[in-house]
């Protein structure tokens, strides 16, 4: 997947594989309940998940490349998005869109953005998602740079990060190194 070489098709197909399995990991302690129902032998009490669906939440773009593979593992979830891109001279977060479900204090909220390099974009979309009433959150990332995980920590201690790995540091332009280059022009072949 980091080779450069790496065609669009494939570096999708490993990005949904790779999601998948994170969202196993991400999920693993979800909390259970009992419901009573009907086998074609028996009755039961079945486990099931407790309270609201969960809600996904992909940072944009390259964060819809992670919901995929997600949505295959729990297809109830509601989706929300929200958009930032970063500027490339102060590699300060700029919003353009912003749109969730609804009760999002009564549901477990998971950001996804393939990326966690300088934190700054994923600072302020988990910002605004406390901010629109979140309070269980977590993160996933396919690759973090120790650099992006302190700015999450410090500034969101009470999110868990869940990523694939963690590579060396950051570059001055503040790209992951060794990294995969831009996740978002390599899914959809933009570069």
């Amino acid at each position: 997947m980091r080779e450069r070489d790496t065609p669009t098709a494939v570096f999708r197909q490993l990005l949904r594989e790779i999601s998948q399995l994170l969202a196993y990991e991400i999920t693993r302690d979800l909390a259970m309940e009992t419901k009573h129902i009907e086998t074609p032998v028996a009755p039961m009490e079945a486990p099931t998940l407790a309270g609201r669906k969960l809600a996904l939440v992909s940072i944009l773009r390259a964060g819809n490349g992670l919901l995929d593979g997600i949505l295959e593992l729990v297809p109830s979830a509601r989706v929300g998005f929200v958009g930032l891109y970063r500027d490339e001279t102060t590699l300060e977060p700029v919003e353009y869109y912003f749109k969730v479900p609804d009760h999002l204090g009564e549901r477990l909220v998971i950001a996804v953005d393939p990326m966690l390099a300088t934190g700054n974009s994923s600072v302020a979309a988990i910002t605004k998602l406390k901010e629109a009433g979140a309070t269980d959150i977590r993160f996933l990332c396919l690759l973090a740079a120790p650099e992006g995980i302190a700015r999450m920590e410090e500034a969101h201690p009470d999110v868990p990060i869940v990523t694939a790995a963690i590579d060396e540091r950051l570059n001055e332009h503040g790209y992951i190194v060794p990294g995969l280059g831009d996740a978002g022009d390599r899914m959809f072949g933009t570069k």
